[in-house]
């Protein structure tokens, strides 16, 4: 794959998404996740293996080319689990001015407590985290989170005027439908995707 601090494993990438964080953003996925939590809905995403190999340059060009967008999202899979090129990432956004929104199964205390030096330069560049594991048994529909557990942490003023909704407001679900598939993206409540395929597939029986 390369010099690791030069290249992302990818495991799906959307240019335009209004469910993975405020306003219009760009979102990454990020191939591999060692937590494999139970019930995840990106468990395609988990296994560590090559999917979509991409020079930091050239993930750089194509968001900072997207028309539209206030900032980029990571998710996956573990975003953290590919730190170096995401710090080196994060810096180039963050300097032609857009947000960052980063999800990550660790907690924020886990993360400030690691003493790594990667972490604390990536914290540096992220607007808000969404921190925490995926837990079943605390599933819910959520602004921007798929359990009870995981909260929204503002680490910088960017978007502090969410904070007081962020609790409060409704799930945010996005589908596209294209190319003989279905991708959805957001918080969707249990089994409703697999439900929704199916119906897709039944005849028009109107």
């Amino acid at each position: 794959m390369g010099d690791a601090s030069t290249v992302l494993n990818l495991a799906a990438w959307q240019a335009r998404s209004l469910s993975n964080g405020p306003g219009c953003r760009y979102v990454l996925w990020l191939q591999g996740c060692f937590r494999k939590c139970p019930g995840c809905v990106n468990a395609p995403m988990q296994p560590h293996v090559i999917r979509h190999v991409r020079g930091v340059d050239e993930v750089a060009a194509a968001i900072l080319a997207a028309p539209d967008i206030e900032g980029v999202t990571y998710s996956g899979g573990e975003p953290l689990e590919q730190l170096k090129p995401l710090v080196v990432l994060s810096r180039r956004l963050r300097q032609a001015g857009l947000s960052i929104v980063c999800y990550t199964g660790y907690t924020l205390q886990e993360l400030q407590r690691s003493g790594h030096r990667d972490v604390s330069e990536l914290l540096d560049c992220v607007d808000i985290l969404i921190d925490g594991p995926f837990l079943r048994d605390q599933a819910a529909c959520l602004l921007w989170r798929g359990s009870r557990n995981q909260q929204v942490h503002f680490l910088t003023e960017r978007y502090r005027a969410w904070s007081a909704s962020v609790e409060v407001a409704a799930a945010q679900v996005e589908m596209r439908l294209g190319d003989g598939c279905l991708v959805t993206s957001g918080n969707w409540p249990d089994g409703f995707v697999e439900e929704l395929e199916l119906a897709l597939r039944q005849p028009d029986l109107a």
